[in-house]
């Protein structure tokens, strides 16, 4: 893989980076101003950049071994370049004194794409964080995250909440970060006692902007408009959901209980209980929501019937991509040599993501 050093034969001004990340409980509440509690992954995307004097930003993805060019009046036509791009003309905008002339940056990344660990937001937190410190900017890591899921609604096309930015800026590997999405408090919790994650892919590839997605925040936004709320956070009580059409009903119960799931795993002290919400978190996505995949549906089956697992689901937005256990501590790679055997046998082309492979 190229370093920055190959690519523009000069050594870089800044570099930074920022981690993906798993989302144990509370998936699709975050555009729902709910509650969500991911823990960061030891994969990370790096970002390294140093001011060029040229007429237009060069962007190179190491990953692709591409190379595209831009100008802030201009947007590259490429997808991968649009995070970036937004972040850029964001960063501008909040910080209008300071000149972001052109650049050249370098892109390099273990966090899998298109698998629910939020490749996406560890672009767009690594972009900003290395512009920060090669400018000065004043952001601190919330003002990041904020900047960073408008450059992927407004440029990258996807709706999305601010779990996934906030977790890139401010989680880290050894806990858990609580978020109340609407407020933006937030508490790290512990993992139970003598537990650890395991993360495997389905192999399904699935596409955030071209996916249900989009469609399941409208089907919540028109479920709160019908209740008279400007939420789907503010129902307290799954009974408040029975006026809705049949649709609706069960994506806001979804949404309802799910918020519940991860108030109640703050406060297990076991892994068991954390695990059987998990569990119970799966097959709400599976019927209420309708997000998972009958490949992703069996994965999780094979993770939730060994022994040494507490809990499993899938994890991201679903559609394809990864699935979340939470293992027995010393268990995990066994865990995963045989689920992924059985998986294989069946068909499936999985492989291990978390703890990483290596």
């Amino acid at each position: 893989m190229s370093r920055f050093e190959d690519v523009y034969h000069a050594a870089p001004e800044a570099e930074a980076s920022a981690p993906g990340r798993v989302n144990l409980l509370g998936e699709h509440t975050d555009y729902n101003d709910g509650f969500v509690l991911p823990i960061a992954i030891p994969q990370q995307t790096r970002v390294a950049m140093r001011r060029s004097g040229a007429a237009h930003f060069a962007l190179h993805a190491a990953d692709l071994g591409q190379t595209v060019t831009f100008t802030l009046a201009q947007p590259p036509a490429e997808q991968f370049a649009s995070y970036v791009y937004g972040c850029l003309v964001l960063a501008q905008a909040q910080s209008p004194d300071v000149q972001i002339a052109p650049l050249e940056i370098h892109v390099s990344s273990d966090v899998p794409i298109g698998v629910g660990l939020s490749s996406s937001a560890a672009l767009e937190v690594a972009t900003l964080r290395c512009l920060r410190q090669l400018l000065a900017l004043p952001m601190d890591d919330v003002q990041i995250a904020r900047i960073a899921q408008r450059a992927e609604i407004d440029y990258a096309g996807v709706r999305c909440g601010i779990m996934d930015q906030m977790a890139s800026s401010l989680a880290d590997t050894s806990r858990a970060l609580l978020l109340d999405t609407r407020t933006l408090e937030r508490r790290f919790v512990p993992l139970p006692p003598d537990s650890r994650v395991l993360v495997l892919d389905s192999g399904i590839s699935r596409s955030l902007a071209g996916s249900a997605y989009n469609q399941r925040r409208a089907e919540c936004e028109q479920a709160a408009k019908l209740l008279g709320v400007g939420s789907l956070r503010d129902v307290a009580q799954v009974a408040q959901l029975a006026a809705l059409p049949e649709l609706l009903q069960r994506r806001a119960r979804h949404v309802v209980t799910e918020n519940a799931r991860v108030l109640q795993a703050v406060d297990c002290t076991e892994a068991g209980a954390f695990g059987e919400l998990m569990n119970a978190s799966h097959a709400s996505l599976r019927d209420d929501y309708e997000v998972s995949t009958p490949g992703l549906d069996a994965l999780v089956a094979l993770l939730q019937a060994q022994p040494g697992v507490f809990g499993a689901r899938l994890t991201g937005a679903g559609f394809g991509g990864a699935c979340v256990a939470l293992c027995r501590a010393g268990a995990e790679q066994e865990v995963a040599v045989a689920v992924l055997d059985a998986y294989r046998q069946a068909g499936g082309t999985g492989r291990q993501l978390v703890p990483s492979e290596d």
